[in-house]
């Protein structure tokens, strides 16, 4: 008889709840059949006592006994309705994902949407398998909310977290509503660069003579940096710059066979270094070389990026670093 029961609950549950596993894809609205209400702790002590009250009164035929339990009662029915309401007819919907290095916490935005014409207190939110929520939010009537929640990373690759639970116990605390929502979302740690890393693998002579030999090609000015040659000072676009506003050093930057002579190659480390560390150390170099403005070629395995700078070359070459050996395209 009980496996029946359980056959047929699941069922008929089956049609409505969403799979294990399965992602919410685009916006999701919390719909009547996504959120679940339970009495808490309270509430159940708060159901003894009205017990409790309903047999005083019965016995000793208590008028105001039975006025003050059937009282007690309606608000606690209040209190389940709007506490239910509190969380049902939100929209959510994934915000922005930003990599990270490992030892950092990955951030993941939520967007919460109220649309209708009640305000929204109290809305918990977190990831279902963390033993308490940790953040919490107040959602205007027709206004949205935004909720960054925050994992611990310790390797590199994509991390993916648990489905996200929100919940909410407004206005008194008697009953817990809950909703679960699995976005496909997922975080893109970088390895931990390197501490104490060795210098930048330079060609040739380093410093200023790699550079010079591109002095032909004048690509502009930038902001001056620790290790750039007095020779390189652009003096005339200094003395434009207004002492009173504290002025400003800038450094002149060219372009050309210079900037080849930075070769990131995993495969000329020497091979006794550990796989992790050798990933560590080319994360170091590249944001080494993108802080100094070096022009640098990359080349991990089969990948071979041309000599180049800028945050969407450093973002290609640590995302290859990242997914080194985990089967995916870069």
């Amino acid at each position: 008889m009980a496996v029946a029961f359980r056959g047929w609950l699941r069922r008929t549950t089956g049609a409505w709840l969403p799979r294990k596993g399965t992602l919410d894809t685009g916006e999701v609205l919390l719909s009547q059949r996504r959120v679940f209400i339970l009495p808490t702790r309270a509430g159940i002590g708060f159901a003894a006592l009205l017990l409790v009250l309903l047999i005083g009164s019965v016995n000793y035929a208590l008028g105001l006994g039975f006025a003050l339990t059937f009282t007690a009662v309606s608000c606690a029915l209040v209190d389940m309705v709007f506490t239910y309401r509190n969380l049902a007819h939100l929209r959510l919907q994934q915000g922005r994902v930003a990599p990270v290095f490992a030892g950092q916490e990955a951030q993941f935005e939520l967007q919460i949407a109220n649309r209708t014409r009640l305000a929204r207190y109290g809305i918990w939110a977190d990831f279902s398998d963390l033993p308490e929520p940790r953040h919490v939010t107040d959602v205007a009537p027709a206004s949205n909310a935004s909720v960054v929640l925050t994992l611990p990373t310790s390797r590199r690759g994509w991390l993916a977290p648990a489905r996200v639970k929100l919940s909410t116990r407004f206005p008194l605390g008697l009953f817990h509503a809950w909703s679960y929502w699995r976005p496909g979302m997922r975080a893109l740690v970088y390895p931990r660069p390197e501490d104490g890393a060795p210098a930048l693998p330079l060609l040739g002579s380093a410093g200023d003579n790699a550079r010079a030999a591109g002095n032909d090609d004048f690509a502009g000015v930038r902001n001056y940096q620790a290790g750039d040659s007095p020779r390189q000072l652009a003096w005339r676009q200094i003395a434009r710059l207004d002492p009173a506003l504290g002025g400003q050093l800038v450094t002149k930057h060219f372009e050309g066979g210079g900037g080849d002579d930075l070769v990131l190659d995993f495969d000329a480390l020497p091979a006794r270094l550990d796989l992790e560390l050798r990933l560590a150390r080319m994360t170091r170099w590249v944001l080494d070389a993108e802080q100094r403005a070096l022009p640098y070629a990359f080349r991990l395995g089969a990948l071979r990026y041309d000599a180049s700078l800028g945050a969407a070359h450093q973002a290609a070459c640590l995302r290859a670093l990242a997914l080194y050996g985990s089967g995916e395209s870069s």
